[in-house]
């Protein structure tokens, strides 16, 4: 089934400055200068006299042409090669709906927005890029007088390549990742404002990961905010600060946690404060364990169930190496290989492990062993792309990943750019090619007319 289904977000989400924008202060300055420039022309109903030489209509009619008035295809495109996964496109709409018009000489703004012509992809699309600026796939293409919304290209290109770049970054990494779930933690590398929007990216980005292959991949944030376009709440794990406010005994807050966080809610154990992150495992283990032992064996399954561990998640600094490693290369700092072999050794034969036998019962053991075989490892620190690759080549036992700041990373290989052109325009009754050097007009199958239609997205 398609994951696009013709709705759009609603504009109120996004919170447009629609004043501002109208007035330009959010524009290159040259597009301000532009505009009034046009402006000033259609006042005089100035027509074009420039050189004809370069143009194969004829001069008649070409002087005919009202510039200030000018009617005008725009493309608006992306450049990342091979694919760009397209978002921005709703946000980008409601600001061409809320902002293309002018102010007349009473001050007052009149809107345009219904003169235009716009054709536009669903966010969530794939946009493909071979490296041939005349082989391109618009995402949005406006005709119209160009006047009317000759302040909005700065903007425009802003909101796509943001959260575009977000949400192909988020992509190439699930692709990197296949099976493994993504915890997306960039949060505290962007400014907040933009929670938003990269949360909207990421959902997106594993929607078109989901319906590329077949497979099931949660949606799993950190923040409030990175759901609020599309109705997804943050998760997380204890924090380093609250097992510092416990004096580092990371055993003890995460007991008191599982204690008075209710069952619904997962039991992550940070487990790398003290570099050792299979002894802190352990301790936490005991701790956890022997409270669900004593529940279990007075018949509260329910209250015991407080007390299971989902999930423990090393965060190993990348200049240290966690005591369980010998380090040999680079390679053994932070959450290494071998540190989560070591962990996953642990979790499996808990029941053998001499400083835990020695701490139960024997006949606790085997619900031990229960207990911890469906305990999974979560890794964060570092990774990104070629990072988690590297760990699937190797068969690492990683049964997720967090990952932020590399979802964020604008290089030459992640780089949105998005390129806004005029390709035609129209002289009389006709639409003639009118590009620069190196650009025409090109087509995309995935456009489809834009009509402001009321909304079915949740937010």
């Amino acid at each position: 089934m398609s994951r696009f289904n013709g709705t759009r977000l609603p504009k109120e989400i996004f919170r447009i400055d629609a004043e501002r924008m109208q007035r330009g202060w959010y524009s290159d300055d040259y597009f301000i200068t532009s505009r009034w420039i046009l402006e000033q022309l259609s006042r005089e109903n100035y027509s074009f006299s420039g050189d004809f030489s370069d143009h194969l209509l004829p001069s008649h009619e070409l002087a005919q042409h009202l510039v200030g008035d000018a009617m005008v295809e725009m493309q608006i495109f992306p450049r990342r090669s091979p694919f760009t996964l397209v978002v921005g496109v709703d946000e980008a709409l409601a600001i061409i709906e809320e902002c293309a018009g002018y102010y007349d000489d009473n001050g007052d703004f009149v809107s345009t927005f219904s003169e235009l012509e716009i054709d536009a992809v669903e966010d969530g699309c794939f946009a493909y890029y071979a490296g041939d600026p005349l082989q391109v796939q618009p995402v949005i293409r406006i005709r119209g007088r160009y006047r009317y919304f000759s302040l909005l290209e700065t903007v425009l290109i802003g909101v796509l390549t943001e959260a575009s770049r977000i949400a192909t970054n988020v992509f190439n990494l699930l692709e990197a990742a296949m099976e493994k779930r993504i915890f997306f933690f960039p949060a505290r590398f962007a400014h907040w404002k933009m929670q938003g929007v990269h949360g909207y990216a990421y959902s997106l980005a594993v929607d078109a990961f989901k319906d590329k292959h077949g497979t099931k991949a949660d949606k799993l944030i950190s923040t409030l905010g990175q759901g609020e376009w599309w109705g997804g709440s943050g998760a997380g794990t204890v924090s380093h600060a609250l097992i510092a406010v416990f004096l580092g005994d990371t055993a003890e807050a995460m007991y008191q946690y599982c204690r008075l966080i209710p069952a619904e809610h997962s039991r992550i154990a940070l487990i790398d404060y003290h570099n050792d992150c299979v002894g802190e495992t352990r301790r936490i283990i005991l701790r956890l364990f022997r409270e669900y032992w004593r529940l279990m064996q007075q018949g509260d399954e329910a209250q015991a169930n407080l007390y299971r561990l989902d999930a423990i998640r090393p965060d190993t600094s990348g200049n240290l190496a966690d005591i369980s490693v010998r380090p040999r290369s680079e390679d053994d700092f932070g959450v290494s290989p071998e540190l989560i072999w070591n962990l996953r050794h642990l979790l499996d034969n808990i029941s053998q492990d001499p400083l835990v036998v020695q701490e139960l019962p024997l006949e606790a053991l085997p619900l031990l062993a229960k207990w911890c075989s469906s305990v999974l490892i979560t890794a964060t620190g570092g990774f990104d792309a070629k990072k988690i690759a590297w760990f699937h080549k190797l068969g690492v036992p990683v049964d997720s990943y967090g990952v932020g700041s590399s979802l964020l990373e604008n290089n030459s290989s992640t780089r949105n750019d998005y390129t806004a052109d005029i390709v035609r325009i129209k002289i009389g009754d006709t639409w003639h090619h009118n590009a620069k050097q190196g650009r025409q007009a090109c087509s995309n199958p995935d456009l489809k007319p834009y009509l402001p239609l009321p909304s079915s997205k949740k937010l």
